[in-house]
């Protein structure tokens, strides 16, 4: 649980620190290294694999709509189109579904702590990557409340979802599937 918490960590400062210095691939490279190790010390990669593609889907589109409403803006990048979410925030999104089953897996069972913590820890993030470079707040108020009230929801969803391919895969496991 510890290393999960601490490769977290590291990448989501490789991302946002990479992005606020105009060396996004950085982040970008750092996430897929540490997801690659994710999957490879994962029980049941498979599930984990499609745990961290939903994920990226969800992230990517909470994040276009953010920035659609004119909210959120990231640096432009070179062969990325600007109105998507740059490849290092997808990233992101795919390096937070790891925590999903290790170092957050105590909230799976706690779905009011979960809709707090992702009300508080979600806008933090972004207000974070902000205040080091790596996006900007172009309507600060409005983007608070959408991301929190966004991540409240999110974060207890994902956790369901977790859950369900864990015990889905459990029960495959189990039939010899």
């Amino acid at each position: 649980m510890l290393h999960n918490i601490i490769f977290f960590q590291l990448g989501w400062f490789a991302c946002v620190l990479g992005a606020a210095n105009h060396y996004a691939w950085l982040g970008v490279l750092a996430s897929i290294c540490l997801l690659a190790w994710h999957l490879v010390a994962s029980k049941n990669w498979i599930s984990e694999g499609g745990l961290i593609i939903l994920t990226m889907l969800i992230g990517f589109l909470f994040d276009f709509a953010l920035m659609s409403l004119g909210w959120i803006s990231f640096a432009p990048l070179k062969f990325w189109p600007a109105q998507l979410p740059p490849p290092w925030m997808i990233l992101l999104w795919a390096l937070f579904a790891t925590t999903l089953n290790f170092s957050l897996n105590w909230l799976k069972t706690r779905s009011l702590i979960a809709i707090i913590l992702g009300a508080i820890s979600g806008p933090l993030a972004y207000w974070g990557g902000s205040k080091l470079g790596a996006l900007k707040l172009i309507e600060p108020s409005g983007a608070m409340i959408y991301l929190s009230l966004g991540w409240a929801i999110v974060v207890p969803a994902l956790l369901k979802i977790a859950s369900s391919i864990d015990l889905y895969t459990n029960l495959h496991e189990r039939r010899g599937s």
